[in-house]
């Protein structure tokens, strides 16, 4: 699978997870890979567990930029869109430039969100990649 494909998968089973608080880890993850048939990879892994163990530091980033917008305001869906894209800006820069990481996240809140959700979501994404020195 190319890394588009993946990131759209990852992006669903992060919005899924985000349901599913209380259920084991592992166990979900394994779960959503059958779900959305994909098999276990590098990428997924890293991104589903590494957003889910980072997420206080990956909202604290998000809600730093989202002036006037509280987390719980925010919909679920641009909300795992970003924490997605601040992951990999954050922990994985060195694999995914910024740049594509930033453009990924606006094509799947134009795909997945609505018309106003790509605008947000790119705004904030960039200023978290200013703020942590990849612009």
């Amino acid at each position: 699978m190319d890394r588009r494909t993946l990131r759209d998968i990852a992006f669903k089973m992060l919005f899924e997870a985000e349901f599913k608080k209380d259920e084991n880890r592992d166990e979900l993850y394994e779960a959503l890979l059958a779900e959305h048939e994909a098999e276990n990879c590098e990428y997924l892994n890293s991104v589903f567990f590494g957003v889910l163990e980072n997420v206080e530091e990956i909202d604290g980033l998000i809600s730093e930029f989202a002036k006037g917008w509280k987390l719980s305001r925010i919909s679920r869906v641009s909300l795992n869109i970003m924490r997605l894209s601040v992951y990999e800006l954050k922990y994985r820069s060195e694999d995914v430039p910024f740049a594509v990481s930033i453009n990924e996240a606006v094509e799947l809140a134009k795909k997945y969100d609505d018309e106003a959700a790509p605008k947000f979501v790119n705004g904030i994404l960039n200023s978290v990649a200013g703020k942590l020195g990849l612009k």
